[in-house]
Formats: structure tokens, sequence, C-alpha cells
């Protein structure tokens, strides 16, 4: 019974031992998602590379799905536990979590040569009320994909407009090239909004007034919803966007069904590649299409930062962690996967010579990215829209049916702000 007794304490010591961070070793927590951008393996290899050069530091790395990642983030910084040093914030989150009081505030930190070197339309992905709660990390907008094939079989040049391509697709649905020109993500959650808010956007919409009174039920972002629903109706997109989230539009368009698909940067090379496509070598990225009434062009902010949570024990190294995985030499070395914060970056031969196409466009697509709106109760604002949104674009409702609804209920949050 003694030697028994003996081996469960040396077991119970030896776990204990294998629990807490080495002598020495402070450890810091980070909490990232599973899809998109940079992946898994990528997040892995640039801490396993800040490890060896900052031997007194642990990170223990976290991974879900981006579904799970805002209420993860929630529960843990409601608890006060500490559960996360680090989280990877969405650009729709720093007004709900900064007025919360849950991030910490970097503005300080952030030196004015860097700052100076940031896209400010990146920056603003991790900016609430002027101040800065994170540092921007995974940079992203959508752009405009199209068959070159395709459009050359009908002798059509690449759209600017997207009246150009609506006549575009009428001339490959009458030559019977492609069923369904368009393929967009319209499935219900953030996506549809998000694309409903391109083309508002697009055509000089706002969805609030001065005051900021909802004003969705009219003008351009009720425009908006109408050009999608008749265009749907009018067989120019495809019925599936109602239920189509970005991979899906990937694979609809690198399967060669349609001719037009907006996405996100990851698309390029992937449409590109003759393992994951069809049409490899005809797939063409550029600016997403404006409207003659209002902007050239516009594409969503869709940048994440990483952020330090304010109760964590060592912000220091916590900063110290961030900063290294967002700096220029990791940047440019991951840039396969997402395009780097740092304009400097895109100037270098080196990084040009990776990716001489895409760099091309993104220095001018930059120039449109809009942010969504920031207010802190933007995750209901989100859901509001899109179930009134889907409810258009699958008949239930009328768009203006719909668009009074949204208002109605976007109002009704509001009174809780």
């Amino acid at each position: 019974m003694k030697k028994l007794t003996v081996c469960l304490v040396v077991v119970a010591c030896v776990l204990f031992v294998l629990s807490v961070p080495a002598l020495g070793k402070v450890a810091i927590s980070g909490l990232f998602m599973k899809q998109a951008g940079y992946q898994e393996s990528d997040i892995r290899a640039m801490t396993d590379e800040f490890l060896k050069q900052n031997p007194d530091i642990e990170v223990n790395l976290s991974f879900v799905a981006y579904e799970e990642l805002h209420d993860k983030i929630v529960v843990a910084a409601a608890s006060g536990a500490g559960t996360y040093d680090v989280i990877l914030l969405d650009c729709i989150w720093p007004a709900e979590f900064a007025e919360a009081g849950w991030l910490l505030d970097v503005t300080d930190r952030l030196s004015e040569e860097d700052r100076a070197d940031i896209f400010p339309e990146v920056l603003s992905s991790v900016t609430y009320k002027g101040r800065l709660y994170g540092m921007p990390w995974l940079n992203d907008w959508e752009y405009f994909f199209y068959n070159k094939k395709m459009l050359e079989d009908v002798g059509a040049n690449p759209p600017t407009y997207w009246p150009e391509v609506i006549d575009i697709s009428k001339k490959l649905k009458e030559a019977g090239i492609v069923t369904y020109p368009i393929i967009d993500a319209w499935g219900q959650g953030e996506a549809v909004v998000i694309q409903w808010l391109q083309y508002a956007v697009g055509m000089g919409g706002k969805l609030f007034d001065e005051n900021g009174n909802p004003i969705m039920n009219q003008g351009a972002p009720l425009k908006a919803l109408e050009f999608m629903v008749d265009n749907m109706k009018a067989g120019y997109f495809n019925p599936a966007c109602v239920e189509s989230f970005y991979e899906e539009v990937r694979r609809v368009f690198s399967s060669g069904q349609a001719a037009f698909g907006l996405n996100w940067t990851y698309m390029y090379n992937l449409a590109n590649d003759p393992q994951e496509s069809q049409i490899a070598g005809n797939a063409v990225l550029t600016l997403i299409p404006g409207f003659p009434e209002g902007r050239r062009s516009a594409t969503c902010n869709g940048g994440m930062g990483l952020s330090i949570m304010k109760t964590s024990k060592y912000p220091d190294e916590a900063w110290k962690y961030v900063t290294y995985l967002a700096s220029r030499e990791v940047q440019k070395k991951y840039s396969q996967n997402a395009l780097p914060i740092w304009k400097s970056l895109y100037d270098d031969p080196e990084l040009i010579a990776q990716q001489p196409e895409l760099i091309k466009v993104a220095k001018e697509q930059i120039r449109y990215v809009f942010d969504r709106p920031q207010v802190p109760w933007y995750s209901q604002f989100s859901l509001i829209m899109s179930e009134e949104l889907q409810a258009a674009l699958t008949g239930a409702k009328t768009p203006q049916q719909a668009m009074d609804d949204a208002v109605s209920r976007a109002k009704e949050v509001m009174k809780r702000y």
C-alpha cells in the first residue's frame, strides 16, 4: 500500500510539473481561427519561430472555427478568468469589445514609424473612436473574378461597372456558354450582409443618417437589394447564391459553371491551381465593379487584428508575440495566403515576384475599401440584415418590406444602447 501511495504521489508530481511552464518562463495563450487567410500550420510555424527567438516565453495555441470565435471570446472575457492573452479580432468587433472594456488599448505601443507604414484602411480594422485595440494582422478584402476564356468567346472586355457585367451575362446566356453567369455568397449570415453592402456602397449609399438613424429602406441600400433580386430572377445571378458561402462560390467558379464571382484573396491562387480548378489559367481577378451613379468600386474590409485581453497577466510578452506575427519579415514570408499590412512591402521586388498580378490589383483595390458600421451592436445588426435580406432574396418579402422591417428592428435594438 505504501508503494502504491508513493507511486501515486510521484505521478501527481510529474503531471503537475508538465502542466506548468518551465521554471522562469512566462506562458501566454492565443485564440485563433482554423480557416481562411493564414492556415493553422502557418500560425504554428510562426509561433515556433517566435519561441526560438524568445526562449523565456511559452505560447499555448487554441483554434476554433470562425463561427465560434466571437462567442469564445465573449465567454472568456465575461468570466474574467484570463483564459486568453491574445485573440484574433474581426474588424466588426472592436466597438463591441472596447465598449465592454475587454481589450487593452495599445495606441501608445505602436510607433509612429510603424503606423505610417500601415495602410489606414487596414489600421481601421483595430480602431474604435480613434484608439487602437490591437495590431492589424490578417489583411484582406474582396475582388471580382472573371473567366477570361468565356469573355473572349463573346468578344467582351473586362467590365468596369455592374451594368456592363449584366450586359455580358446576357450575351453569355444567349450564346449558351453558361446558364447562370454570376455566382455570389448570399447564404444567410455575415456573407450576405457583406455582399449587399458592396452593392449599396458601390451605388454611393449610406446606412445611417447624420443623426445615426437607420435608413436602409430608401435610396441606394434599397436599390442594391432590388438589383440583387431582379438580376437573380432574370437568371444572371445563380439561384444557388442564396445558399452559397465563399467556398461554394469558389467551387462553382473553379468548375467553369460561372463567368463571374466575388470572393476574398484566397480564391485567386486556388482558381488557377490545376489540382483545384478546371479553369486554371483563365481565372483573372480585378477591381470589384461599381455603378456609374456611385463609386468606381467598393470592397468590404475583411481585415482581422491581434488584440490583447485586459485580463492578461503578461501584456508586454503578449505584445511582443503580436508584433512578431505582424512584423514585415513574417508577413513577407507567409504572403501566399494573406497580403501584408505594410505599405513598403508592396514595392518589394521579392514579394511582387511571388504575386505579380495580385499585388498590382491589390494596390488599386485598397483605395475602395470600406468598413462595416462601427457600432457596439453590430452583431445584432448583422443578424437582422441577414434575415431580412434572405427574406427578400427567397421571395418571402418584397425588398421594400424587408428593408422596412430591418429599419424597424434596428431601431428597437438601438434603444438598448
